[in-house]
């Protein structure tokens, strides 16, 4: 029986995992594919190279590609790349590289599952952070990953890097713009380089990681993946403005005039100011440094950013030096990361039509793509009634029947049905009832460090938690939502929904995260199934959030 292919783009732009030794140094290598991959049985399985379609500066190329060994999760993932012309080392890129990347995914957003942009590891957490600003409503995986070695060296990290980013990207709908590295997958905007020749080179000291590679799979962290939340199709801003940024590193006896030299640069619209500890800043003499600082933002519109130079933790104006900074007019950046606020003041400065100071500066306090950590505390409440009752199940039903019901059925399965019911019945109060069960139980597990295993029913009202934390329980080991689970025909909710009756179920699960762009085991989207029945509104609402058909889908049967 063949197994499901999917797609994924390679996108390389050079960095030391593409490059070979010369006898004037490390030199790019161009055919990549063909020299480093086509020859490793972990990256080729001999099967046929299929040609595949892919857009270039505007134009469609058709592509050589690879096929990897069958996964441990039943596929394949087959492969092309497009290289840059010429291949950069990663200290070079700038807003144009960065703008070509967006670009290229794009051109090919509708053509592949998923994107892995191979890139030196010296700039790797600027080039993810502005990304993750930089494409808009994403709803596939963008994995950026390099290496420490050269792919050609004996001893290097790049086969492992490149080949559980291919894995990542071609298995998951994690759609963010990640960064994966030494068996751990980190959201971009989020990671920092903290080691210049350590092999587990990258951190994301305020962030768990969204997925690690064990021995036993790849086991994601559900619970902390963003998805996208409102109808809208992927866009790409393709410039970030960060030729007006500056960022300056505050240290002991600095001057009020140094500051102030780059203060009064012409072009300068905003600056990263990196403090101590918690947000503190010498005042300086009679409080000339602080002086600087307001005038810079009271009397020309600089923005002005408040970011930590230790590894972990947050700003605050909790000291009287921290304190007189927000009273000078300073944005505090809580816990992003120096990559994640220069790019993302360099996006918000960029926006068109142009926002007011004030209005980036209130975005530079909330978080956009994650890149901060939320300040809200969530609030718990159990509607009376468990899920069982939602379900529609009797509890006068016959024992021998309950008893066959959990025999064939888990606690996941349960509520998923008890969903499907509710779509299929386009009972769009009901699907809102279990949603928000099903993501109050995920905040419990959370908040309280539980897994589906640990989890006891007594913590929650009607066993919610429980069968919600097994619903999220996946082959990787990591805790899925129920918009995340699939039927036994790997229908998800999308799926059911697209088919359905009432088109306001489907807006609710798009704007919950549901993805668009998962393909049940028969191959196909949700947005093929509505077009099947003739949906016409999901059709529409689906192409408004971004859904393409396949090319495979139009022809009939995908290869």
């Amino acid at each position: 029986m063949s197994l499901p292919e999917s797609r994924v783009l390679v996108i390389i732009t050079g960095g030391t995992i593409c490059m070979q030794p010369s006898a004037s140094g490390l030199v790019p290598v161009e055919g990549f594919l063909e020299a480093a991959m086509a020859t490793r049985p972990s990256f080729n399985d001999q099967s046929e190279r299929v040609p595949l379609s892919a857009m270039q500066n505007g134009k469609k190329k058709a592509i050589p590609s690879l096929r990897t060994p069958p996964t441990s999760y039943g596929k394949h993932i087959r492969y092309g790349a497009l290289e840059f012309a010429p291949l950069l080392d990663s200290s070079s890129i700038s807003n144009e590289g960065w703008a070509q990347i967006a670009i290229t995914i794009q051109e090919n957003y509708h053509l592949f599952d998923g994107f892995v942009v191979l890139h030196g590891t010296d700039s790797l957490a600027y080039s993810a952070s502005a990304l993750s600003f930089m494409l808009e409503d994403l709803g596939k995986p963008v994995v950026l990953t390099g290496s420490q070695a050269s792919i050609f060296a004996l001893q290097s990290d790049a086969v492992d890097n490149l080949l559980g980013s291919l894995i990542v990207a071609g298995t998951f709908v994690i759609p963010e713009v990640c960064l994966f590295f030494h068996h751990t997958l980190f959201r971009g905007n989020r990671s920092t380089k903290v080691s210049a020749s350590s092999f587990d080179a990258f951190a994301s000291p305020n962030c768990e990681p969204l997925a690690r590679v064990t021995s036993l799979g790849v086991d994601v962290n559900w619970a902390l993946v963003r998805r996208p939340t409102k109808i809208a199709r992927f866009a790409v801003t393709s410039y970030l403005d960060t030729a007006h940024v500056a960022c300056i590193r505050i240290f002991p006896g600095i001057l009020p005039e140094m500051l102030d030299s780059v203060l009064r640069v012409p072009t300068l619209r905003g600056l990263v100011l990196e403090t101590f500890g918690m947000g503190n800043a010498p005042a300086g003499v009679d409080g000339s440094l602080t002086k600087v600082i307001a005038d810079a933002v009271r009397e020309r519109g600089i923005v002005i950013v408040n970011v930590s130079q230790c590894t972990s933790g947050f700003v605050s104006p909790l000291y009287a030096p921290g304190f007189a900074l927000g009273e000078a007019g300073v944005v505090f950046g809580q816990d992003m990361t120096s990559e994640a606020a220069l790019t993302k003041l360099g996006y918000l400065l960029a926006a068109f039509p142009p926002l007011s100071t004030d209005e980036i500066r209130k975005r530079m306090s909330n978080s956009l793509r994650g890149e901060m950590t939320e300040t809200k505390v969530p609030v718990f409440s159990h509607p009376a009634g468990g899920l069982a009752a939602a379900a529609g199940f009797d509890s006068d039903d016959d024992p021998a029947t309950a008893a066959l019901y959990s025999s064939l059925l888990e606690p996941s399965d349960r509520a998923f049905t008890a969903l499907g019911y509710a779509i299929k019945k386009g009972d769009l109060a009901a699907v809102r009832n279990l949603l928000d069960r099903d993501e109050e139980a995920q905040a419990l597990i959370a908040s309280s460090g539980l897994t589906s295993a640990s989890l006891s029913p007594s913590l929650a009202t009607s066993n919610l938690a429980s069968s919600s934390a097994a619903a999220t329980t996946s082959t990787s080991g990591g805790r899925r939502r129920l918009l995340e689970k699939a039927d036994y025909a790997g229908n998800t909710v999308v799926h059911l929904a697209a088919v359905g009756p009432e088109i306001g179920v489907l807006k609710e699960l798009l704007t919950r995260g549901a993805s668009i762009h998962v393909r049940n085991r028969a191959d196909n989207t949700p947005l093929f199934m509505a077009l099947l029945v003739r949906n016409i509104d999901a059709v529409a609402l689906l192409r408004e959030a971004g859904a393409e058909v396949w090319e495979g889908e139009e022809g009939g049967r995908r290869r």
